[in-house]
């Protein structure tokens, strides 16, 4: 019996070099591998079709006939090789530019065959280019009949005869070699409920199925089966780190916090922040560990909760970092918290990469004296010589951009793991982030605070330019303060970076009379502050630049956000890009300039961002244009290896796969009741094969 743990290739037909293509072009390494490659889509070939019949609007076709003749055309380094096909109803012609010597062996006048590709029509003459075909004779009529497999391949691939056709021959080949039955994963009791296929079957079917409906009910129940244990295995991880984690008791809401609250607290907090504070402080008292991600909007007043819960720690005798990825984002929240702190007289201190070697001894010394309560940094406080004298709180700012590994380290940082508060201004589909955060409780500010305007957003092309900067003359007429940004996908596109200099050249063309200040990622960190402060300031402006500005930037003053090339940015960076304006009491505006050659997903982004400001909303179409794996973040979650499933259109299974994971739990938390007994062994399977990094959010 064949191993679905063998390497690819020792299969036949594989070999080292297709092995290793295989590997490199869809990361696939053992057979298992490549019986979890499913088709995409499946044809329904149950019948033949008419040459007479066809039109440009056809997709694809099935036919059966005779090669009436050939021929082999060289033009300069350009061959191919053509043959006219007939079916009794009419001709087309078959084209072929590779693969030249075994076509013209094989592709013989008066040769009958069934043949199946995608028709071309150009000038009223339809033509197939290099079509899959069977010899008639050789095999039986039948041969592309029925309900046909479709599977994902690379151009590389293809040059290996590995099209879908040779993917298929390959997983054909395994399953054939595999006599006994897949081993069963989920226990009967979930099976009889949904009414599911036995794994055998669904994994043979979703190759093979007999018809539409075998196919849907065997692919069901591969993408329940992976739902159910990515989530199972979350919240089995939850109740691990809830059980297994002790976290220090913060039981005192004492002098600090209410000082804070009753008298230096700026604004009145809104209801979300309120409700996320009761969750925050619940948690808290409880002597277990907590990790908790609070999501909040651009604006939603994520840093003052943060602050508060720092605050908590500071009243039990704890101190607390929050750390972001950017030395820009770092900064902004060190001056926003020692600005609130300051009428308090509470030390805060700020620990990035350019902090001068004098300055970092002192604040190392002040944090393990416990002199330095509060500390805002970058991953320079993950360093082995930064020591806390009892650290009891990390807040981590837009948590995926750092890996999860570096992460992992802040939990070394005292003898007790400190608690967990993971913030992102990212919104999170909730699908996704019941998946990808699942061992996290969840907190969401879903208001803006009283008094915030709408900004009002609009889609113009570039012919606009002309009207578009008299607006933003007038805006700055009136004190206001203007954005202007590039895409720069890459620091090291040349391409981009001349368009960004071309841009600050055009701008300071079009506006002599004013300062302007223009920050991309290759400015060094002193000079990059340098030009941010002399916007802050008001010194400047007009601030052109790249995403750098995309978090970390707060201008009350600045009222416009126009965004050069919107096309080239997603919507999520759209959304972060707009909340840079609008922060102030002003009306501000986002302005979205395009060229006309605008594919269909593009237009739903533009109107996305023109129609909505609720990041969630804004969030969920992005996940339905680009899918999960292309999500900021998810790629090095490790929930995103789903073979199977897919979130933005399996969102009902994950649902009740969800609900049934949470009910099994409920009954047999740990899993040892008879029933559960293949769940168990599954999980224990799932656990060799691979790391588990869950336990650190």
């Amino acid at each position: 019996m064949a191993d679905l743990s063998t390497p690819i290739e020792y299969l036949k037909g594989v070999g080292p070099k297709k092995g290793d293509l295989l590997k490199t072009e869809l990361g696939i390494f053992t057979l298992g591998d490549l019986l979890f490659h499913f088709p995409f889509r499946h044809e329904d070939r149950s019948a033949f079709q008419k040459i007479s019949e066809l039109n440009e609007e056809v997709q694809s076709v099935l036919l059966k006939g005779k090669i009436r003749s050939v021929e082999y055309i060289e033009t300069g380094k350009s061959r191919r090789f053509m043959a006219r096909f007939n079916d009794g109803t009419g001709e087309i012609d078959l084209v072929w530019f590779r693969s030249l010597k075994y076509i013209k062996e094989t592709v013989l006048p008066g040769t009958e065959f069934v043949i199946m590709g995608r028709p071309n029509v150009f000038k009223g003459r339809i033509s197939i280019p290099h079509p899959e075909m069977d010899l008639v004779g050789t095999k039986p009529d039948s041969a592309f009949l029925g309900f046909f497999p479709v599977y994902r391949s690379t151009e590389k691939l293809k040059t290996f005869g590995l099209d879908s056709r040779g993917m298929a021959r390959l997983v054909n080949t395994i399953l054939s070699t595999v006599p006994e039955r897949f081993q069963e994963t989920l226990p009967d009791y979930i099976l009889s409920h949904f009414k599911l296929p036995d794994r055998d079957s669904a994994v043979r079917q979703a190759h093979h199925p007999r018809n539409p409906d075998d196919l849907k009910k065997a692919m069901f129940r591969l993408k329940f089966e992976e739902l159910f244990y990515v989530r199972l295995k979350l919240l089995l991880q939850k109740g691990v780190n809830k059980n297994k984690y002790r976290g220090n008791v913060f039981g005192t809401i004492g002098e600090q916090f209410n000082t804070f609250y009753h008298h230096h607290l700026p604004f009145q907090l809104t209801g979300a922040q309120k409700r996320v504070l009761k969750e925050i402080r619940a948690d808290l008292a409880l002597g277990r560990h907590m990790n908790r991600l609070l999501q909040g909007d651009v604006g939603s007043g994520k840093t003052v909760v943060a602050l508060m819960t720092m605050l908590m720690a500071l009243d039990n005798g704890f101190q607390s970092c929050l750390m972001a990825p950017t030395e820009i984002l770092a900064t902004q929240h060190y001056r926003s918290i020692k600005e609130l702190l300051d009428p308090m007289g509470l030390p805060v201190a700020l620990l990035t990469g350019s902090v001068k070697k004098k300055d970092r001894k002192h604040i190392h010394e002040m944090l393990q004296s416990g002199e330095l309560p509060i500390i805002c940094g970058t991953h320079a406080l993950l360093e082995d010589e930064v020591k806390w004298k009892n650290l009891g709180l990390s807040v981590i700012d837009e948590q995926h951009r750092f890996g999860v590994a570096q992460r992992a380290k802040l939990w070394k940082k005292n003898a007790i793991p400190p608690h967990i508060l993971v913030m992102t201004a990212t919104p999170i589909p909730r699908t996704l982030a019941m998946t990808l955060y699942g061992d996290l409780d969840v907190s969401v500010i879903d208001e803006l605070p009283p008094g915030r305007k709408p900004v009002q957003t609009r889609h113009v092309y570039e012919n606009r330019r002309d009207e578009i900067f008299r607006f933003m003359h007038e805006q700055i007429s009136l004190g206001r303060q203007v954005y202007v940004v590039y895409p720069l996908i890459e620091e090291s596109e040349k391409s981009d970076y001349r368009h960004l200099e071309e841009g600050y050249e055009q701008i300071c063309r079009a506006f002599p009379q004013y300062k302007v200040s223009m920050v991309h990622g290759r400015l060094k960190a002193d000079l990059k502050e340098h030009e941010m402060q002399r916007f802050v300031s008001g010194e400047t402006k007009i601030m052109v630049a790249t995403t750098v500005i995309e978090v970390g930037v707060n201008v009350p003053n600045a009222s416009v956000m126009l965004i050069e090339s919107a096309q080239r940015f997603g919507l999520s960076q759209l959304h972060q890009l707009r909340g840079r304006v609008g922060r102030g009491a002003d009306q501000s505006y986002c302005i979205l300039m395009t060229d006309y050659k605008l594919s269909e997903e593009t237009k739903i982004r533009l109107e996305t961002m023109c129609r909505t400001q609720d990041g969630f909303e804004i969030s969920e179409v992005d996940l339905q244009l680009r899918g999960p794996g292309d999500l900021e973040g998810t790629r090095q979650s490790g929930v995103m290896d789903l073979k199977v499933a897919d979130l933005a259109k399996d969102q009902p299974i994950l649902a009740a796969a969800s609900q049934v994971a949470e009910k099994v739990l409920l009954s047999d938390p740990n899993l040892t009741a008879q029933e559960n007994i293949l769940i168990r062994r599954e999980l224990d399977e799932q656990k060799k094969r691979k790391t588990d990094w869950s336990v650190i959010s």
